[in-house]
């Protein structure tokens, strides 16, 4: 539109995961900022629908994060269709909560790959445009449980306490070459996982949905979800080309649950 800045215009920007939630609204926050956006998702429908509705500066494609054949078709079909990725949302992920003596292998493998390996390996693919460019952001969506400890979510915390830890090393290799590397970390968010962690909570012990909800939000002295337009402010602050002091960074986006 005209008179509204543009700072990312002629930048492409990725975001797995991004037909809804958090996703949908830090591709929204990138397109409003002049980036052309591709999101990704296994459900192929969600997502061409999705960017059906943003213009012709948004795609949906299918991309299965745990899966490298998969990362490799989708990123190359992005980058046929507009340019070089520039920016990477590693976004892409599911929470799932056990005991930790109910956390069987399975489960942890697939927590693991979705929320840590799916961003090592979208990461690995999109760095080589990055370089030629000259100029790259990767924006990693963790999670609070990637900065302190949840009961029942052992492999949860582990996979984003991991998604830190490549976040940090990532940004040191990277820091002479023009691309920073930071994550933000959500406190609970008003998504569909958010949700369904409610309905869980009604379904296994008979409190109220606001008792839940109240339980969710009880380390936020905010007492509220974030919304998800607030993760996306975020994130989109760290692609704009003024953050490139910014690198090697975990931000909590909570409410001031921790500090």
């Amino acid at each position: 539109m005209m008179g509204v800045p543009q700072p990312l215009a002629g930048r492409h920007a990725l975001v797995t995961g991004g037909g809804r939630g958090i996703g949908a609204a830090i591709a929204r926050q990138l397109l409003s900022l002049g980036a052309h956006v591709t999101i990704t998702g296994r459900d192929v429908a969600r997502v061409t629908a999705a960017a059906a509705e943003w213009g012709d500066r948004a795609a949906g494609i299918k991309m299965d994060v745990t899966d490298p054949g998969s990362i490799e078709a989708g990123i190359k079909g992005a980058s046929d269709h507009f340019g070089p990725i520039a920016i990477l949302i590693n976004n892409a992920g599911i929470a799932k909560a056990a005991p930790f003596a109910k956390t069987d292998l399975a489960l942890w493998e697939d927590i693991l790959r979705t929320d840590l390996t799916g961003a090592f390996l979208c990461a690995q693919a999109v760095l080589p445009g990055m370089l030629g460019l000259g100029w790259g952001r990767v924006v990693n969506v963790a999670s609070t449980a990637g900065l302190t400890g949840l009961a029942y979510c052992t492999a949860y915390c582990a996979a984003k306490h991991g998604l830190i830890g490549l976040t940090r090393a990532l940004a040191m290799e990277l820091a002479s070459k023009k691309v920073t590397v930071n994550a933000v970390c959500p406190g609970y968010t008003d998504t569909d996982i958010a949700r369904e962690t409610i309905a869980n909570i009604v379904a296994k012990t008979g409190r109220s949905p606001e008792e839940a909800l109240a339980g969710l939000v009880a380390g936020n002295p905010q007492k509220r979800l974030i919304a998800p337009e607030e993760v996306a402010e975020a994130v989109a602050w760290l692609c704009l080309p003024g953050s490139g002091s910014m690198t090697g960074q975990s931000i909590a986006v909570a409410g001031g649950e921790l500090m």
